[in-house]
């Protein structure tokens, strides 16, 4: 990494032409049409299956099969294209056609029973890719898996994830916080709809991303900052919402104990080159109002308030030419009553019935596709965030935000039947801003940054066996100007404009073998200061922390694919990471505040999944995870305190892991979940790393439901969470959520 010029977006933008001149390849004639079936193993059709007809640069057409499983697509170019199904609890394998101008091809696509469904994912790489044939190590948790588990969040979703520590602050919208492979809790990028939803510097809080809408969840775990860039230093989290398919809509009404109610309406369809998604929800809960753990005095301030709205829009021409637009606007409030539970020190005395926070996240994005030919595209994105705080507490209130423009092209190339390549340009301009962040005047002053990263992805193809994808990203990142601030407590300097170059590369292998499949990778990533550790510190060359990570696993499929299997080792080195610099750190610098500290993680991931058949669902995860504070730079043996040399990264369990089975006839959907950790080491909830380091108990949780479909277009459902009424922490100090009851009913037209 190197301190160089500032950053010049003009010069940034003249790179956007990496592959336009593929413009010349000759224009393709748009005539051809393919149809056929959509059957499973005996015969029967399989309605509403997805079919996918794409070439090595992604998908080109996607189509909803009818109930008796025909689907048929047209007009299509002339060229070769691989034909892929895909439907819950099934998989079948992809079929080449390849069609000559005016040709009408027919074809039948045959499904299995698979323990694993394959997907379309779209975060492992440049381009769309299939599941089976994605390098990196990929988790894909369904709509439908969603929905049959009745899952209220993208985080509860995640607790099946290997690898992923999921901690929430308390109840329902407390503060949730996803730690990767033992990364840091500003270590996972978060994409809805391809739209950055981090705050400036990375930090995301999981308590309110609702999983009402959404079609899939992907989880990419490893370092991804040579595809992403910047705070893709764990893991990736993409969230895609429903759109196009069958004309659709349905609407839920719930309700349970601490007063909580939800009601949500979703729709999605497509009609000719339209397609659209789009989803309305409010929900309220009481929150807890028992008697606080630590003082014996009753609970108020827990409550929890969200409404948001989300939608997107697609048109797509003959020629493959496709503009797409989605946004959402959200607003929560909760109020804060602080750590009630355990008390390692006594210095909890009373529940904050003041404190309250109040969000308002806005996102929109658009993106232009353009198929120069088959073997040739350029997309176009743009996409805008922002996100506004409130927060009031004894001390007064105050306000915080973050601010995002994101724009992109990319150019990919089909070199030949085995190679893609993918490149451009990536501009972002980021603002992070607080009350507490102040200039001379003691007027806020917005920390401002803008991102040019560049990048280039190579793609390799053999034989449907081998996969490899090798790639890097290198990410200008230049930090605007700052004007000093003197205040009571603290000070800081004027810091003149800072420029740093860091190159992320990335390389990603998968061996498919029959049932058996072997895969490695390595990369790295980087996360950027956020605006805190910029404005209170005396360090003007602060820099990324930077991560390096390697993994290889294997897969095993058995009982023709109704048994899957897999372990996967990882390696994570964590360095230049932000750390206070106090008296027994200052031979190590002499700032507030530097990139000195270190730390690594490794572990084991292992996953079994088991459909006995359509209707029955099995699956597993077990992650044993290491986590180490090493030394600082320059002190052998010495730790930033509170920590020594040796001691675990804080909320990484040791142990962790999950377990559930859904089980679904023609009118009944039934569901049971357990996960749990071992005991993980915390700081005392009221003063954090200044009042110590105590460890939080273990605990294992169970949770049960079932759907009953009354009519074709009603269904009653109900859920009981925390079956044992397990008291117990996934925070130290703030008492998780105890037994809750909800039941509701969902009304659904063209289903």
């Amino acid at each position: 990494m190197r301190t160089s010029r500032p950053w010049r977006p003009a010069a940034a933008c003249r790179t956007l032409s990496i592959a336009v001149t593929f413009a010349s390849i000759a224009g393709a004639s748009y005539a051809a049409s393919l149809s056929g079936r959509v059957v499973d193993q005996q015969g029967a059709p399989v309605a509403n299956a997805r079919v996918v007809v794409a070439t090595p640069l992604g998908a080109v057409a996607d189509r909803r099969a009818a109930d008796n499983g025909s689907f048929d697509i047209s007009p299509l170019a002339a060229g070769t294209y691989e034909v892929r199904a895909f439907a819950e609890g099934l998989q079948g394998d992809p079929a080449t056609v390849t069609l000559s101008a005016d040709d009408a091809r027919t074809i039948n696509i045959v499904l299995r029973v698979s323990a694993i469904t394959e997907s379309l994912v779209v975060s492992a790489s440049n381009v769309d890719l299939p599941l089976s044939r994605a390098a990196d190590t990929v988790t894909v948790i369904s709509g439908a898996d969603i929905e049959a588990r009745q899952i209220e969040t993208v985080a509860d979703a995640l607790r099946s994830v290997p690898a992923l520590g999921v901690t929430r602050s308390g109840g329902r919208g407390a503060i949730t916080s996803l730690f990767p492979r033992g990364g840091g809790s500003n270590y996972t990028l978060v994409l809805v709809d391809g739209i950055r939803a981090n705050a400036f510097g990375g930090g995301y809080d999981f308590g309110h991303l609702s999983a009402v809408d959404v079609d899939r969840i992907e989880v990419v775990r490893g370092p991804e900052s040579a595809l992403f860039g910047s705070d893709a230093t764990g893991a990736v989290v993409q969230i895609v919402t429903k759109r196009g398919g069958r004309p659709r809509a349905d609407v839920l009404v719930e309700g349970g104990n601490q007063s909580t109610a939800r009601v949500a309406a979703s729709t999605a369809g497509s009609h000719g080159a339209w397609s659209w998604g789009g989803a309305l929800e409010q929900y309220r809960t009481d929150g807890y109002t028992g008697v606080a753990p630590a003082t014996g005095e009753l609970v108020s301030n827990d409550d929890d308030h969200l409404r948001r709205a989300s939608g997107t829009m697609r048109w797509q021409s003959r020629s493959g030419a496709d503009v797409a637009v989605s946004g959402n606007i959200g607003h929560d409030e909760r109020g804060f009553p602080g750590p009630f539970g355990s008390n390692p020190i006594g210095a909890f005395t009373a529940v904050d019935r003041l404190s309250r926070g109040i969000n308002d996240p806005r996102q929109l994005g658009g993106r232009v596709t353009h198929p120069w030919s088959t073997r040739a595209r350029q997309r176009i994105e743009l996409n805008v965030f922002d996100l506004s705080s409130n927060f009031t507490s004894q001390f007064g209130p105050s306000t915080s935000g973050s601010r995002r423009v994101d724009a992109r092209v990319q150019e990919d190339v089909t070199l030949s039947e085995s190679f893609g390549l993918s490149g451009g340009v990536e501009l972002l301009r980021e603002r992070g801003s607080s009350s507490f962040i102040t200039g001379l005047t003691d007027e806020p002053l917005p920390i401002e940054r803008g991102v040019v990263g560049t990048f280039a992805e190579l793609r390799y193809e053999s034989g449907n066996r081998l996969f490899i994808t090798g790639g890097g990203r290198l990410e200008r990142l230049t930090r605007d100007a700052l004007e000093a601030n003197v205040g009571q407590f603290t000070s800081r300097p004027a810091f003149p404009e800072q420029t740093i170059d860091s190159f992320n590369p990335k390389l990603a292998m998968s061996y498919v073998a029959g049932a058996t499949r072997v895969h490695a990778s390595a990369g790295t990533g980087i996360r950027p200061p956020d605006a805190f550790e910029i404005a209170f510190t005396d360090n003007p060359n602060l820099k990324p922390e930077r991560s390096r990570s390697v993994d290889a696993g294997i897969e095993r499929q058995f009982a023709g694919g109704s048994v899957a299997v897999g372990a996967t080792a990882f390696f994570n080195r964590y360095d230049d990471l932000l750390v206070t610099v106090g008296r027994s750190l200052r031979d190590a610098s002499r700032y507030r505040t530097d990139n000195i500290s270190n730390a690594r993680a490794r572990g084991v991931e292992l996953t079994t999944d088991a459909r006995a058949s359509r209707r029955l669902t099995v699956r597993g995860t077990y992650t044993w995870l290491d986590t180490e504070v090493l030394s600082v730079d320059g002190l052998a043996n010495t730790a930033p305190p509170p920590f020594t040399v040796g001691d675990p990264l804080i909320r990484r369990p040791r142990h962790q892991g999950s377990i559930g089975a859904t089980l679904t006839s023609d009118r009944v959907t039934l569901f049971g979940d357990v996960t749990g950790r071992s005991r993980v080491l915390d700081v005392e909830p009221n003063f954090g790393a200044f009042g110590g380091l105590f460890h939080s108990a273990g605990y294992a949780v169970a949770s049960i439901g079932g759907t009953f479909r009354v009519t074709r277009n009603l269904d009653a459902y109900a859920r009981l969470l925390n079956v044992a009424d397990r008291e117990y922490e996934e925070a130290l100090g703030f008492p998780a959520l105890r037994r809750s009851a909800i039941v509701g009913v969902r009304v659904a037209a063209g289903r």
